[in-house]
């Protein structure tokens, strides 16, 4: 996955005594999740793979079936589920500089010109928007409750962040 300022991660966590027997259903959810944010946001949003584009998969979401906008993917452990993905809010321009030297060295078929953003479909539009808008849509669906991290939390986070950063 690329990340960089004008992309969004998510991540949900899900207890399931058995996840292999949830998979596909948690796919469908998430990417209709996803789609209907996009389309609240003005984007002709689709579920499916696109030829051509990066990270294939049969739940990433696209705009006109041109266009990749998110990726999605899930991690089984005993007894849960980890869904997680990566929406590009903008600067599709920064995820095809990015994957043109991976997918030439590693030898993968890749058209550049799916890797697209929700900026690029409906104009000016702000991480926050977009985050917002994912919030709404599964606000939609679940009752969310805000919940504060821990003071350890955050202070392991704090000690942790330096190796993190990116020079």
């Amino acid at each position: 996955a690329v990340f960089h300022e004008e992309t969004l991660a998510f991540a949900w966590a899900i207890p399931d005594r058995q996840p292999r027997e949830g998979v596909k259903a948690r796919f469908e959810e998430v990417a209709g999740i996803m789609e209907d944010s996009f389309r609240k946001l003005g984007v002709d949003a689709r579920v499916g793979e696109i030829p051509g584009e990066y990270c294939p998969g049969a739940y990433s979401v696209n705009a006109r079936g041109m266009k990749k906008l998110m990726g999605v993917g899930q991690r089984l452990v005993p007894s849960a589920a980890h869904v997680g993905g990566v929406v590009v809010v903008n600067g599709e321009n920064r995820v095809r500089d990015v994957l043109l030297p991976v997918y030439r060295h590693l030898g993968f078929d890749w058209d550049p010109e799916t890797a697209g953003s929700i900026g690029y479909e409906v104009g000016a539009v702000s991480y926050h928007d977009v985050q917002q808008a994912v919030i709404d849509a599964f606000t939609a669906r679940y009752n969310l409750e805000e919940a504060p991290l821990s003071a350890d939390t955050v202070e392991l986070a704090s000690k942790l962040e330096p190796d993190h950063v990116v020079p």
